[in-house]
């Protein structure tokens, strides 16, 4: 084992800067017994790092081979396997467990015995050591002595100790030392005996230098002695002379306390006289108010501008003496508790004062105003209430001043401004309405015929229901529209463009003057009230205002002190409700007034109050107009929804005669008039998605009814109708060019084409009717499997019944044929539409492809026969002219 250490050592371990400590031959438990050895090893250079390697025999030859090796840092268990019996098996948990057999256990003892020394020593970490009793620990390093043989105790177990317990390194110090030495020696050390003499003889050479310096500082400590002597004399004289010079200072250090003394009294003095000036000078700055002041709030002039502006000074005076935050101490004075109840009585003095100047301000206005009523009666215009304005925002900063002082008697001013306002602004807007109402109908006579009574502008009465339409066909044009569908109480018809341009004006003249009336109006309640703008406001309802009649805007006192129910932005909402609470009802009889008048006014209404609405949402969407005007478009919208639900109903119940032709439908007429006015009224509107949405309804309107009437046409073919009627519409929907109408376009073009073209054939049947009978025959025969060559050999379908069908059709009873059917055309078509010449030039050429169909069956089933048609295409063509020409 000894050997095989020092191999170890010298080929494997010395080359890495290793020593090796102990050894054990081992073999993995429980497989092939390949024998290894374990060592434990440490570096020769610091810091010393402990590993256990594994080292194998290689296969090749009989060199050793460092095959795995573990830090001992990271061992964490090492198993015993057994603590009281021999046992050579013991298992070490690195990152995972190896089991060894170890091939005596003594040297797994041995083993274990230095792993756990280079433990305590270089590590001191936690491995645990199971199934090994601790005084197995403590004796392993003798039994290792008396089971080992001298040679290896000394190589393994007399190694262990004085490798790992009696080394220990030199400091720097003692290095420097002994290089000193060496160099003074020339580094002859290989005379060790001369060395030693040597440093024997200069320790001599030292023992005597420190004997005579010890004899030598007897003679300086004897000396040293006496000097303290001297010194200790002097110091006792010094402290007689500052005995005497300590009494003399005591009396200048009690005559100085006395002058300390009296100096803090004076400055103790002097600082409260500082201080209670500083007090008065504070109270008379905040707490006096010029006599000026005083007498402007007491005798001031509210009417003119220099008046005003003098209370208004004074009046912030007062309000910053009152306002005065006062230190403490202050509030117990009596001459401030007796100025600040001057400073009350003052502000409740022209408090008073300023609210009844109000209240005749505002109660002049009202009268101011009615006698200027006269001249916007005959006008279409609303009084200017600017000057009034103007006037008052004169006191907008003492109306501040009021709200913040006097809560009570601002709001007794907020109420009889409203009520004053809402009585004046009633009478001005209805006078108003009443003038726009009479322009509308023209005459106050009219204004009766559609339920204008007295100055109110209501209207009264229903609408009459909707009578049933009876088409009584004659032809023409002018018959028809006699009977055009009845549209609300007038008819549209009757009504002409000037008449809705009229409407339209008069309707955008009154939105446009009563939207700055409003805007004017907020804005001056806004800075004379001192209330915010432009902030979120909920529904504007009549019972808000209603309550305001009696009660308060929303303030309930408690002690004095406004508590806020609602917020003060609410109040600007609640104010505008009652002064124009009586503009949503008026707007709303003029609304149905004008779609009493016509019903497609009601395009022109919301138009126009679309747009006001959205101005008004720009500008403020929270404000009082565009919630009233957004609550009137309401009403407008369903007009319009009436409108349009009406047209579709009349078409539902239209009727036609059954003696005489149908032409154009009156409902199919009303649509292109609808239309046409709808696009030059909708034009660039915010609104255009409810006339697309209208469009739909009322196109798919038309083509079921159209449809409806063509199956239940006597007179006219059905196919005429639908072909007419839906050509109409195709040529409406293109000249508009109505974007969403696309594929009702291409629907009425395909309705028309199909309706077109089965119209031409059916009609066609007739002037050959025979030959055709003949040819269906034929081409029956061919469908049964018949071959076309062999059709010639049927009884019925031989070549001379063919000759004989033929000889019936000569070129001049064609022509009459043909001429018949001109007539019978002519007779089914209307002449608004002009599609004669359409149709006759579909038969024409359905004539002829009918022709070349014959002449093709003749070729086929009779070939070789020599039969043709007793007739050219060229004689059709010729027939085909002259006939439309003749006629």
């Amino acid at each position: 084992m000894t050997a095989i250490k020092h191999a170890l050592q010298r080929d494997i371990f010395t080359p890495n800067d290793e020593r090796l400590l102990s050894i054990v031959n081992v073999c993995k438990a429980g497989k092939k017994k390949r024998n290894c050895f374990l060592c434990a090893t440490v570096t020769t250079e610091r810091p010393v790092q402990v590993n256990v390697v594994k080292v194998k025999k290689s296969d090749k030859g009989d060199f050793y081979k460092r095959q795995t090796a573990w830090a001992l840092r990271d061992l964490a268990v090492v198993d015993a396997k057994d603590a009281v019996k021999e046992n050579p098996e013991f298992d070490l948990h690195f990152d995972k467990v190896y089991k060894w057999v170890a091939s005596s256990a003594v040297e797994k003892n041995t083993f274990i015995s230095c792993i756990w020394k280079l433990n305590q020593r270089y590590l001191r970490k936690k491995i645990d050591f199971i199934n090994v009793s601790s005084q197995l620990l403590e004796e392993l390093p003798k039994v290792a002595e008396e089971s080992v043989p001298s040679g290896e105790n000394q190589s393994v177990a007399g190694g262990d100790e004085e490798a790992v317990d009696e080394y220990q390194e030199l400091n720097a110090r003692e290095e420097q030392d002994i290089e000193i030495m060496m160099e003074g020696c020339e580094y002859a050390i290989s005379n060790a005996e001369a060395f030693a003499e040597k440093l024997s003889r200069e320790l001599q050479v030292l023992d005597g230098a420190n004997i005579q310096s010890i004899m030598a500082s007897e003679k300086q400590v004897n000396i040293l002695m006496k000097l303290l002597d001297e010194a200790l004399k002097e110091v006792d004289q010094i402290e007689l002379k500052l005995s005497s010079y300590e009494e003399m200072l005591q009396s200048v250090k009690e005559q100085m306390d006395q002058i300390s003394e009296s100096n803090h009294l004076i400055h103790l003095s002097n600082t409260n006289n500082v201080k209670l000036l500083s007090e008065i000078e504070f109270l008379v700055n905040h707490m006096d108010l010029a006599k000026g002041h005083i007498k402007a709030l007491q005798e001031g002039d509210l009417t003119s501008s220099r008046g005003i502006e003098a209370c208004t000074n004074a009046a912030d005076a007062l309000l910053q003496c009152m306002n005065v935050a006062l230190r403490p101490g202050h509030d117990m004075l009596h001459a401030v508790k007796q100025q600040q109840q001057r400073f009350s009585d003052l502000r409740e003095q022209f408090a008073r004062r300023l609210a009844s100047h109000l209240n005749s301000v505002f109660v002049q206005q009202g009268h101011d105003q009615s006698s200027t009523l006269a001249q916007h009666s005959v006008e279409l215009t609303l009084p200017n209430h600017h000057p009034f304005h103007r006037d008052l925002l004169r006191y907008a900063k003492l109306m501040e001043w009021l709200k913040s002082t006097d809560y009570g008697k601002y709001e007794g001013l907020t109420k009889n401004y409203m009520d004053y306002l809402s009585r004046l602004y009633e009478r001005e807007i209805k006078d108003f309405f009443e003038v726009a109402k009479i322009k509308m109908t023209g005459t106050t006579r009219e204004g009766k015929k559609f339920g204008l009574h007295g100055s109110s502008g209501k209207l009264t009465g229903s609408t009459s229901s909707l009578n049933k339409l009876s088409v009584q066909s004659s032809g023409n044009r002018r018959s028809q529209s006699s009977s055009l569908l009845d549209m609300g109480n007038m008819s549209a018809s009757d009504l002409d463009v000037a008449d809705r341009t009229k409407f339209d004006k008069i309707f955008e003249q009154v939105l446009s003057e009563l939207e700055p009336l409003c805007l004017a109006e907020q804005d001056f309640i806004s800075k004379f009230f001192k209330l915010p703008q432009h902030q979120s406001m909920s529904g504007t309802t009549t019972n808000e205002a209603e309550e305001m009649d009696g009660g308060t805007l929303s303030r309930s006192y408690t002690s004095g002190v406004p508590q806020t129910i609602s917020s003060e932005k609410d109040m600007i909402r609640q104010m505008m409700t009652k002064i124009f609470r009586c503009i949503e009802p008026e707007l709303n009889n003029l609304i149905a007034l004008g779609d009493k008048i016509d019903s497609f006014n009601s395009l022109y209404m919301l138009v126009k109050m679309s747009h006001h609405v959205w101005t008004a949402q720009n500008v403020d969407p929270a404000s009082f107009l565009s919630t009233t005007l957004g609550n009137v478009l309401v009403t407008v919208k369903r007009n319009f929804d009436k409108c349009i639900s009406n047209q579709m109903k009349q078409m539902d119940e239209v009727k036609i005669s059954k003696k005489s032709k149908v032409g154009i439908l009156p409902f199919v007429a009303e649509f292109e008039e609808f239309a046409a006015l709808a696009e030059s009224i909708f034009k660039n509107a915010e609104r255009r998605g409810d006339l697309d949405k209208a469009y739909i309804k009322l196109i798919r309107a038309v083509f079921v009814s159209v449809e409806k009437v063509a199956n239940e046409s006597q007179k006219t073919p059905s196919d005429v109708v639908m072909m007419e009627n839906f050509h109409h519409i195709f040529a409406t929907l293109s000249r508009l060019k109505i974007s969403c109408l696309e594929a009702e376009k291409k629907e009425a073009k395909q309705k028309y084409t199909d309706h077109l073209q089965s119209y031409v054939i059916c009609s066609l049947g007739q002037p050959l009717e025979k030959l055709n009978h003949f040819f269906e025959g034929v081409e029956a025969r061919v469908a049964q499997g018949i071959r076309e060559e062999e059709v010639s050999y049927q009884l019925a379908f031989n070549k001379q019944e063919l000759r004989k069908v033929i000889k019936e059709y000569p070129g001049k009873e064609v022509k009459k044929g043909l001429d018949n059917l001109y007539k019978k055309v002519d007779k089914h078509l209307c002449e608004e539409e002009n599609l004669l010449q359409v149709v006759w030039h579909s038969m024409q050429d359905e004539f002829i492809r009918q022709y070349k169909h014959f002449e093709g069956l003749i070729a086929r089933c009779y070939p070789g026969s020599g039969i043709t048609m007793e007739f050219t295409i060229q004689d059709i063509l010729d027939y085909c002219s002259s006939i439309a020409q003749s006629h």
